[in-house]
């Protein structure tokens, strides 16, 4: 992409587009697809969540393909998204239903800093992954939660 093409994705990328470019990639009929979102994505861009560390754009997107695989229906509420400069923050809700689980809804948030390119070079996301999953546990995730404030609370 030229220099003017990356210039236009970042004039684009205003908090509503955000908004709706990853609430779009979540709703759609059952799998997630990021292919719209991708190539915002910097070659040299660096993920982590709870569960992993990411370098760079071809091991990004094979998680998202791990991810897709992996789930029966994904989808995603985004409640809000606050931008100053070349930081994004996003607010969501996930519902995510797995193969031989009930759907669990992950709550969480996205931080996304975009480069002089306009392109996301680095995306932290932030969510409980136990204590949400284990809520929808009966009995279980009352306990896991009891455990969680008598260790750490």
């Amino acid at each position: 992409m030229t220099e003017t093409g990356s210039s236009e994705i970042i004039k684009k990328l205003d908090a509503e587009s955000i908004k709706e470019l990853w609430s779009k990639t979540y709703n759609t009929v059952g799998k997630p697809d990021w292919s719209h979102i991708l190539p915002y994505y910097d070659e040299n861009i660096y993920f982590r969540d709870t569960i992993q560390e990411i370098h760079g754009f071809e091991d990004f997107k094979a998680m998202t393909e791990r991810l897709t695989k992996r789930s029966k229906d994904l989808k995603m509420n985004v409640v809000r998204v606050l931008m100053h400069k070349e930081t994004v923050f996003l607010e969501w809700e996930m519902t995510i239903s797995f193969k031989r689980n009930p759907s669990s809804v992950m709550y969480g948030a996205s931080r996304l800093t975009f480069n002089d390119a306009g392109k996301i070079i680095e995306q932290r996301d932030y969510y409980d992954l136990w204590g949400d999953i284990f809520d929808n546990i009966p009995r279980f995730g009352k306990m896991y939660r009891r455990f969680m404030k008598r260790k750490f609370g």
